[in-house]
Formats: C-alpha cells, structure tokens, sequence
C-alpha cells in the first residue's frame, strides 16, 4: 500500500469523487471531506478501499472557513493515529457550490457565500494544512472556465476562481523553498451535480458541445486523470500554471 496521502475537499461527489478514485488508482491513501450526504461518502470510500487503499472521509462546510480547519485537524490526527505522523503529500482543493444571478440582481448574501467557499474557505484551510504537507508535494486548487470567458450570471462564482489562480501563483513562490508545487485546474462545463445539475439539461448541454471544440458536455472523468497526473513524478516541473480542462471551449 501506498505511503502517499492525498487530502481532498469536496470528494464525495462529482469531480471530487473522480479526483479521489484516480488517485487511488495510482496507489495514493485518501483524506476527503464532505458536507452533508454521509451515504456518499461512505460510497466512495468502500470504492477505494476495494481498490486497495486506506480511505478516510470528514465532515467540512466550505461556507466557514472554520470548518476547514477542523477538517485539516481532524485529517492530520487521523493521520498521525495511524502512521505516527501528521503529514501528507498532496492536497486538492475542490469544494465548492455555484449560485447564478446577473451582477445586478446579485445579493450581498450569494457574493458572500460565494467567497466564503470559494476563497475564504481555500485560503485559511491551505494555511492550515502547510504546516503538514511534505517536501516535494503538491498543491492543486480548482478554478473554473469562466475566470477565462465570460457568460452572464455567473459574475460572483468567476470572480473567486480569478483570485484562487492568483493565490496558486503565491503559493508556487511561497513554497518553492520547499519544493512543493502549486498548480490551478480550469475545468470547463461538466455534466455534474454542480449549480443543479444544469449542464445535463439537453438543450443547455447542445449549447456547450457547439462552443467546445471536441463537441460535447465535459463529465467528472475528464478531470480526475489530470489531477492524478499533477499529483505524479511526472509533473514535478509544472508549477505556478493554470491549467483548463475544458476540451476546447471557447478556444
């Protein structure tokens, strides 16, 4: 079994979920966290158990920051219960939610709660878990397709994934000492559960394959490979870059 951990937040569904079982796929111990659906989580991690590898999921709501740095406690004490030590190699940050509405319809509410999971949250629960994350790791956050382009309503939700590619860059210098990478995933639209679920509406998931060059909705396994691939010896020369997952939208 793999000595390799890697701490997840959000990976009982979606992307998350896909991020975790491609990890474990390549021999990686996962940490993940989820908010309220416990029967999920318990799915994913008898999936990677029968993969193999030691799983381990948390509670964690992204909409307080405090939150995650319970989860990060709780993670590094599970960790050092069972390996007698705290640290870990990787960690993904994913949790995350979508609120639609025109900048001029937006309530201070929905702008709030947008940066409270989507940096805030990102923010305090990375400084919390540096501490722990060993030399040669590895750093990924999630932004999104629409930090790059723009589609009406969406306003609140890009411009937190804006400032999380900003923070990777940080990141990347702030711990070059160590060795560690940064690296921001871009997704394009995915076919998940995410603001709805609206990108498996059929005329909404038409619309996106006509914008995207390998014509089609992106589903949750189109990203967790990359992350895997980031999170490999492979990578280790790719620092401080964004990279879009998107399949060519808007290109």
């Amino acid at each position: 079994m793999s000595t390799k951990t890697a701490i997840i937040s959000g990976g009982s569904r979606g992307l998350g979920r896909d991020m975790a079982i491609s990890l474990a796929k390549k021999g990686v111990n996962i940490i993940f966290s989820y908010n309220t659906n416990t029967a999920k989580a318990e799915e994913v991690i008898e999936e990677i158990k029968n993969i193999g590898q030691d799983a381990k999921a948390f509670h964690f709501n992204a909409n307080d920051y405090k939150s995650g740095q319970e989860f990060i406690k709780n993670a590094t004490d599970y960790l050092k219960k069972k390996n007698n030590a705290p640290n870990f190699d990787f960690l993904i940050n994913n949790a995350g939610s979508g609120t639609f509405n025109l900048l001029k319809d937006t309530t201070e509410n929905q702008f709030d709660e947008m940066m409270n999971v989507h940096l805030k949250s990102v923010y305090f629960l990375t400084q919390t878990a540096l501490p722990y994350i060993n030399h040669h790791g590895r750093i990924i956050n999630i932004s999104s397709g629409l930090a790059r382009f723009s589609l009406p309503g969406m306003s609140a939700y890009a411009v937190m994934k804006g400032a999380i590619e900003v923070l990777s860059r940080y990141l990347a210098k702030e711990l070059g000492d160590r060795q560690i990478t940064a690296n921001t995933i871009a997704p394009g639209a995915i076919a998940t559960d995410f603001a709805g679920g609206s990108n498996r509406d059929e005329d909404k998931a038409k619309m996106i394959a006509s914008i995207t060059a390998l014509g089609r909705v992106g589903e949750a396994e189109d990203i967790g490979g990359v992350v895997a691939f980031l999170c490999s010896e492979d990578a280790g020369w790719v620092n401080g870059q964004r990279i879009e997952v998107s399949g060519g939208m808007l290109v």
